[in-house]
């Protein structure tokens, strides 16, 4: 019989120990890789801007907004190269589907950032339309909007002026990024701060959520955000100035500490995983040698088992979601997977005693 044989003979002796076993493990590391795939989503959205821009918030929170008239202050600061702001909108697309969607100075924007790709005539376009909006190819292709629609978008925070949360706009460009990286985030739209301010019902008039500052050098970074912040310091409105990167972790920490909550997660999930095959593990020891080698073998096959299909579940997630939520394990979460595996593997083989800890599998198959 060869060794394949040994373990398919050996691994079905005791059939529902080792379904149940392995079905444990590979659950386990399913959980492990759509939860370890989600912080990595929520720190790569971080990784990759870098330091050339500065967020300017309120002290307080995000969500209080400060008055447009700090624009000219900002553009003085030395090191500061052009000056841009944005407000949430908070857009819903037809019954439910909230979209990431803001207002703003199209020129100022374009300015700021240069890695969305349109062509000129669409930019003048929203520059030049009052109820202009663009709109990400992510977001076009998964809802099928052309240039030169009229799309209905309600807004579950901004009522127009007649109450109605009802809004319409034109579709007059579809932007893409400059790279992967931010091909991957174009599911978000904009519109006119003009014709927000003009026709909300709240009256939010020469106010936004927060600046955004593009820097003439990244290595002005920290200094420019002390001048910012002392600027403003003792005033009504006080502010916090931060790389792009560290307000995007903030931003995601306002509904909580998304590594915290995804690390204790994991922890309980494995330390139960640890008890359950680190007890079946130590019963196999009792009471026949060879189960303790298949026992290893199931480690290792239901770990990635779980990996893949933490990856296939991954990729529905992202489809059924537009891509808006792209789930993927990328290779830092199959390396952490593997590591995990094999951590795990150690800790389970100490639990049952010294005799095991030096077993090879095929010897203890072929019962020696």
């Amino acid at each position: 019989m060869t060794r394949t044989g040994f373990v398919i003979a050996n691994l079905f002796r005791k059939r529902t120990r080792t379904i149940l076993t392995l079905l444990s493990v590979i659950m386990a590391f399913l959980l492990f890789g759509l939860l370890q795939s989600v912080n990595t989503i929520f720190n790569a959205g971080a990784d990759f801007v870098g330091a050339t821009r500065l967020m300017v918030q309120a002290r307080v929170s995000f969500t209080s907004p400060l008055p447009l008239s700090m624009v000219p202050k900002l553009e003085a600061i030395p090191g500061v190269a052009r000056v841009a702001y944005q407000q949430w909108f908070g857009g819903v697309w037809q019954q439910n589907t909230p979209l990431i969607m803001f207002c703003l100075d199209p020129q100022r924007y374009r300015a700021v950032y240069p890695e969305w790709l349109m062509p000129d005539a669409q930019w003048q376009a929203f520059a030049n339309t009052r109820t202009g909006m663009i709109a990400g190819k992510q977001l076009a292709e998964q809802f099928g909007w052309r240039i030169g629609q009229k799309i209905p978008i309600a807004s579950n925070i901004w009522p127009q002026k007649n109450g109605s949360k009802a809004w319409t706009f034109d579709l007059v460009g579809i932007f893409d990024g400059r790279d992967e990286d931010w091909k991957k985030r174009t599911n978000l739209a904009f519109i006119q701060q003009d014709y927000f301010e003009e026709a909300n019902q709240f009256g939010m008039k020469g106010r936004t959520n927060f600046f955004i500052l593009k820097l003439s050098a990244a290595s002005q970074a920290r200094a420019v955000s002390k001048t910012v912040d002392a600027m403003f310091e003792n005033s009504p409105d006080e502010t916090k100035t931060q790389t792009e990167k560290d307000f995007n972790i903030s931003f995601v920490k306002q509904i909580g500490d998304i590594g915290l909550i995804v690390r204790w997660i994991l922890f309980a999930v494995f330390f139960t995983l640890l008890l359950v095959v680190g007890n079946t593990m130590a019963q196999s020891v009792r009471e026949r040698i060879p189960e303790l080698a298949v026992l290893k073998t199931l480690g290792l096959c239901g770990g990635l088992v779980g990996l893949v299909l933490a990856s296939l579940a991954g990729a529905m997630v992202e489809k059924g979601t537009g891509r808006q939520f792209q789930l993927q394990l990328d290779g830092s979460v199959w390396l952490l997977g593997v590591a995990a595996i094999v951590l795990m593997s150690l800790a389970v083989g100490v639990l049952p005693g010294l005799r095991a800890r030096r077993l090879r599998i095929v010897d203890a198959l072929a019962g020696r």
